[in-house]
């Protein structure tokens, strides 16, 4: 029987990726809640008509990337290819509106069927940040102050350049849609097939088309500015503003657009060229008629997703996580003290391990795998002798297992012990096993 492989796009993520991995979600927790933005669990599945409704029909993700099935009673499911259509749904199903604006944060798993490349997955995961019911242009600017503090936190803004546009208001993107139709139509003969379609449906995608035959045409297409109302450029000037007076580094791209009706404003993405051609890791804009789409009132709204994986290659491998103390049982009689006194550290905040078999010497060669920074050892307890050797002996071994530990290892440990035991301690002695001290009951 042929043994079962991981599937195509997926990942399986471990060791230092997954060290990478939870650094960039740990950052992303740390910086929301500093803006009060409020974590949010949401489905992996919706109705298809979510994402078809709210993403577009002719765009690539819907035709061709959407793992789309029929469940068992015949309804048709999508697996979120994106965040956005889902929170908007839950924000009208769930009567989120009397909470308005809401300021929300998620991330986990989406899905997109689309040719693997380095850090793109059929499976991959984003942060998400959303403000729904705000048309203020400072909601625009908390966002990306939001993301260049993320990243910032992640220490990768070297190399990281904020790239920005508008799209203008609903007058705006009227009079550009339609001097983009008159210029691509003039074109006509040039567009790539896709293009073609696009250009009766969707004619702002052909603007960011990676076909080489729509480049000459999409170059040369008239830009925003020449159309922008008043109230356009004076949302545009107080979002750049705002960036100006947080200290956010920008740079203009007329080119950037989202191609759908119900985006308006502003358009952002942070990009770089360290990670090849597709150089996005956070993305956003405004999306004020979203929620219309999807049969709501009209509800303004702004938000940005970044890939996790994405960012994770981008920033310093973390320090692997290792265990203060490796407590290793100097012999088989000491297997149950030694599980007690694992927990009694654990219980009082300490990270601590103990290897489930060998002997000492086995176990000490897992603890220097392991890189713990000390050892402590158990010996088998005793209940004879004067009155402080009765109980536990313990000895704290430095990292190497032979010399004694500084003393503030010692200490963490022994204060720690001291929430579970009456700790008599032992000045070091020559010969045999010394122990640093002897656990015994508290006394009730």
């Amino acid at each position: 029987m042929t043994r079962p492989q991981r599937v195509r796009g997926t990942q399986d993520i471990f060791g230092e990726d997954a060290d990478r991995f939870q650094a960039v979600v740990a950052a992303f927790d740390r910086v929301r809640r500093l803006y009060g933005f409020r974590r949010v669990e949401m489905p992996v599945f919706e109705a298809t008509e979510v994402f078809a409704r709210s993403i577009g029909e002719t765009t690539d993700i819907v035709s061709k990337e959407m793992y789309t099935f029929p469940d068992r009673s015949g309804d048709s499911l999508t697996l979120r290819p994106e965040f956005t259509a889902g929170l908007c749904r839950a924000y009208l199903s769930e009567g989120w509106q009397q909470l308005a604006p809401v300021k929300l944060a998620t991330h986990g798993p989406v899905f997109r069927y689309e040719r693997p490349q380095k850090g793109r997955y059929r499976q991959f995961h984003q942060l998400d940040a959303e403000i729904i019911g705000a048309d203020e242009p400072l909601a625009d600017v908390e966002l990306l102050v939001l993301a260049h503090q993320l990243l910032e936190e992640l220490g990768i803004t070297e190399g990281v350049t904020l790239q920005l546009n508008t799209l203008g208001d609903a007058a705006t993107r009227e009079a550009w849609r339609a001097a983009l139709v008159a210029h691509f139509e003039a074109h006509r003969g040039d567009l790539s097939e896709d293009s073609l379609v696009r250009l009766d449906k969707n004619p702002m995608r052909i603007l960011d088309s990676k076909d080489p035959r729509d480049r000459p045409a999409a170059d040369s297409a008239p830009d925003i500015d020449a159309y922008l109302t008043p109230e356009g450029a004076d949302f545009f000037a107080k979002v750049t503003a705002g960036l100006d007076a947080a200290g956010v580094p920008w740079t203009r791209n007329a080119r950037l657009v989202r191609g759908l009706d119900y985006y308006r404003h502003t358009a952002f993405e942070f990009v770089t060229d360290r990670l090849g051609a597709q150089g996005a890791v956070i993305a956003g804009g405004r999306y004020d008629g979203l929620v219309e789409a999807l049969g709501g009132p009209h509800t303004p709204a702004v938000g940005w997703a970044a890939g996790i994986e994405r960012l994770g290659m981008l920033i310093e491998a973390p320090e692997p996580e290792r265990p203060l103390l490796s407590v290793v049982p100097d012999a088989p009689s000491a297997e149950g003290a030694a599980l007690e006194i694992t927990a009694a550290l654990r219980r009082a905040g300490l990270v601590a391990d103990l290897a489930f078999r060998g002997n000492a010497k086995r176990r000490f060669e897992l603890a220097r795998k392991q890189g713990s920074a000390g050892r402590l050892v158990v010996a088998a307890p005793s209940s004879e002798g004067l009155p402080d050797r009765v109980g536990v002996p313990i000895r704290v071994n430095s990292a190497e297992g032979s010399d004694r530990v500084g003393s503030d290892l010692l200490e963490t440990a022994l204060k720690a012990l001291e929430l579970s035991y009456k700790v008599v301690r032992h000045a070091p002695a020559e010969g045999g096993f010394s122990p640093d001290a002897v656990l015994q009951p508290k006394e009730s």
